[in-house]
């Protein structure tokens, strides 16, 4: 009898072209967190003390006045979302988007992302870019991305993440995008946010959902149908040092999150040049995001605690039939299950 394994295709060869493009791809998502952001913030206070003094307080004035853009449609445009880029980041990994059921245009959608991750990068590249062809996928929606208020104040990268559909994580900008006259309108929110980034680590399955009520209010607000959302896989691709919850480094990251608004974690992948090394590039762990069905969430402008107890009932044990049979196709051992905190 022959060999089984023999009627298989083989699997393709990267060139070494495409694996170092792949390992840039990769990278590049990795430093416009980690090195963009300090950089703007490091270049205009720098610039605040030299003879350009003026190019950082017209900067300043133009983060001022431009200031209810993020909330107010942004500047999204479609081109960077076919990037080539993109492309290379999603075969790096690899990244695949997985969808359960139809989520038609003529409604608009809440979707709960988990678990958060430490750069929440299936989200971005399924729901943000055309790597895994969402448009085609899911047609007719406009899907957006809510992430922190505080990175639209910051100079250059608040731009760049504009053109992509990042918006602020505020009420404002979130009614205003669920209240426009087109319908399909997809928004994305991390529900577990910075708490649930302190509780990541590789192999662990926590989201921080207990006390996170306020994406049900919104979608009760306008009426728009809950989509429970996870990503198998986003907590593996970085190794984490995560502290015990209550003790004093844990106490420490929590004090400069509620100072701040941002996290502070501590993370490392694999070098640039070598796989045995540290280094902020990215494991390459695949990573695999299942899109739920759609919950039905009637419109009520003044919902009731208990219509948003209801729902998030609801929500919750729809995220967690959507983990159970999925994980064992998305190489979860059996015996792990969801927890919330």
């Amino acid at each position: 009898m022959a060999d089984s394994t023999s009627s298989m295709p083989p699997r393709p060869v990267k060139t070494l072209q495409k694996q170092w493009l792949e390992a840039l791809a990769a990278m590049h998502y990795v430093l416009a967190f980690v090195v963009l952001v300090p950089f703007s913030v490091f270049l205009l206070l720098f610039l605040l003390f030299t003879r350009l003094w003026s190019l950082s307080v017209l900067c300043m004035l133009w983060i001022y006045l431009d200031r209810h853009t993020p909330s107010q449609g942004g500047r999204r445009f479609v081109w960077p979302r076919t990037w080539a880029i993109w492309k290379h980041q999603r075969d790096y990994f690899p990244i695949k988007l997985v969808k359960t059921a139809e989520l038609p245009p003529s409604q608009n959608y809440v979707l709960g992302a988990h678990p958060h991750g430490v750069m929440c990068t299936g989200a971005f590249s399924n729901f943000l870019t055309e790597s895994n062809d969402f448009s085609q996928l899911f047609p007719g929606l406009q899907p957006w991305i809510a992430t922190l208020t505080r990175f639209f104040y910051i100079p250059i990268f608040r731009d760049y993440i504009m053109i992509g559909g990042l918006r602020p994580v505020s009420r404002q900008s979130l009614d205003f995008v669920l209240s426009l006259p087109q319908r399909g309108q997809a928004m994305v929110i991390m529900i577990g946010g910075g708490k649930e980034l302190l509780s990541t680590a590789p192999g662990r399955h926590l989201v921080k959902l207990h006390d996170r009520k306020g994406f049900v209010r919104l979608a009760l607000r306008h009426g728009a149908s809950l989509v429970p959302v996870y990503s198998f896989g986003e907590n593996d691709i970085f190794k984490t040092k995560a502290f015990i919850e209550g003790s004093w480094q844990y106490q420490c990251q929590s004090l400069y999150h509620k100072i701040t608004r941002l996290p502070f974690y501590i993370f490392w992948g694999r070098g640039l040049f070598s796989p045995n090394s540290w280094g902020l590039l990215p494991l390459p762990v695949p990573i695999t995001t299942v899109v739920g069905g759609p919950i039905p969430v009637p419109q009520c402008s003044s919902p009731s605690e208990e219509q948003v107890d209801h729902y998030h009932r609801l929500y919750m044990d729809a995220l967690e039939r959507l983990f159970e049979e999925h994980k064992e196709s998305c190489g979860v051992p059996a015996s792990t299950h969801l927890t919330f905190f």
